[in-house]
């Protein structure tokens, strides 16, 4: 019977899915930047828009001229908190390339918390758990814990698998569950 009242309970005090950001024709995206190893010398060339179907587009080039080798989109919301939510969800379509997923707990952290996901080219839905995040700095793993934080100050998507390569991804929306 108790065992019965802990799952109820647990049941009727879940938190509803919360949206991080969903793309259609009006979404703003001024919040939204690229970052590409230009920052390092490199000739990556990423872009980020709206398509006609209101799908956010991340999409470019992957060059590793002069040490290059990635590309990546960020977004910087006001802090979100993730007590109570287990894993983030995101709705995407690739172009069957591998991508990293990044959080970070506030956007002046020097390292980002990553999971990395390989698109299938339809639409999917990609569910990583929180406690998989494992912390990196420029490609190297961190000996540090996995992602335990109460909140996240960014989110990025970055593209950089070690070779030369054209890629696209759309994203229709990102939730934390």
């Amino acid at each position: 019977m108790i065992k019965y009242l802990i799952v109820m309970i647990m049941l009727t005090t879940s938190i509803p899915p919360q949206t991080i950001f969903e793309f259609d024709k009006q979404a703003d995206i001024q919040g939204w930047r690229i970052v590409d190893d230009v920052v390092m010398g490199g000739r990556s060339a990423g872009t980020f828009g709206i398509n006609k179907a209101g799908h956010g587009v991340f999409s470019g080039r992957v060059s590793l001229e002069n040490n290059g080798g990635f590309s990546s989109v960020r977004y910087r919301p006001d802090a979100i908190s993730v007590k109570g939510f287990t894993k983030i969800t995101l709705h995407v379509k690739g172009d069957g390339k591998k991508y990293q997923f990044r959080v970070k707990p506030n956007a002046n952290a020097y390292y980002s918390y990553i999971n990395t996901f390989v698109t299938s080219g339809e639409w999917e839905e990609i569910e990583i758990p929180l406690h998989t995040l494992y912390p990196s700095f420029r490609g190297m793993r961190l000996n540090r814990p996995n992602f335990s934080g109460d909140q996240i100050g960014e989110i990025a998507f970055l593209i950089g698998n070690k070779k030369a390569e054209s890629f696209e991804l759309l994203i229709d929306r990102i939730v934390l569950e």
